[in-house]
């Protein structure tokens, strides 16, 4: 049986959707022609490629043609208006940084809510060739036929836990202190894996992910695989994630709850 072939409609699209993002974005990746504009306005380097733009406007046309009702939002391409109540959120290449770098932890984040909840979510990191999916099933890791399921680890604590976050200056003066109390206290921070550092968290690699400044389409696919897998995603309140802003993410609840004391602390 195919490893696409076991999976109720909306995972199947999800997976759909994984592959058409990967013809785009892969004959891309590593090109020497590869060009890239600035969405950052002066405001500091926010790089876009042809390659997000078309790998967002390729999975649009396929929902579309799969899902006519439901909504779409996009980080290239906006938010179309659905009637289904379903809503598709699409990042067609997260961290983009790492792409134009030619640095394989960039990924296609692709998830389906219905307003409340995600229903199901992947990030694809097709150069590597792993999809790591997260469902009403499980979580589940796919490598070309192998399909592995996937959980968080349970037992670190603060002091054990190995902690990823994006940027060392994850956003404001007060952020970046809070995040400075929470990586004093546990053994190992590292940085700039994007979206793959909360794949190494749902297959129980590493403990916590901290992020600021998230949009919705930044943290609906990560969410859907890393709650599959047993672990926990919410803002630094411990409220919905959502919408992105302030993420936190970890193992387990108890890691979760004193990571986030820390960073309220202040």
């Amino acid at each position: 049986m195919d490893a696409f072939d076991q999976y109720d409609e909306l995972t199947d699209v999800v997976l759909h959707l994984t592959r058409i993002a990967a013809n785009v974005t892969l004959s891309h990746f590593r090109k020497p022609e590869l060009s890239v504009d600035d969405k950052g306005a002066g405001l500091g380097f926010d790089p876009v490629t042809l390659a997000d733009r078309n790998a967002e406007a390729a999975m649009r046309d396929v929902l579309q043609t799969l899902r006519p009702n439901d909504g779409i939002l996009g980080e290239e391409m906006g938010h179309r208006e659905g009637t289904s109540g379903l809503t598709w959120v699409l990042d067609p290449i997260d961290g983009t940084r790492a792409y134009i770098a030619g640095a394989p932890t960039w990924g296609t984040l692709i998830a389906v809510n219905d307003g409340e909840q995600v229903r199901a979510g992947a990030v694809s990191q097709p150069y590597i060739g792993e999809i790591f999916l997260g469902d009403p099933t499980g979580a589940h890791l796919l490598h070309g036929d192998r399909v592995t399921a996937i959980q968080t680890r349970k037992s670190a604590t603060l002091g054990e836990a190995i902690l990823l976050t994006t940027f060392p200056e994850v956003g404001s003066a007060g952020e970046v202190a809070a995040l400075g109390r929470v990586r004093y206290q546990v053994k190992l921070t590292l940085y700039g894996l994007d979206c793959y550092g909360y794949c190494l968290l749902a297959m129980g690699q590493v403990d916590l992910v901290i992020e600021a400044g998230l949009n919705a389409y930044d943290i609906q696919g990560p969410l859907a695989v890393i709650e599959a897998a047993g672990g926990l995603v919410t803002n630094w309140q411990g409220g919905p994630a959502l919408n992105g802003g302030q993420i936190i993410a970890a193992g387990h609840p108890a890691l979760h709850a004193a990571a986030m004391e820390l960073l309220n602390a202040g």
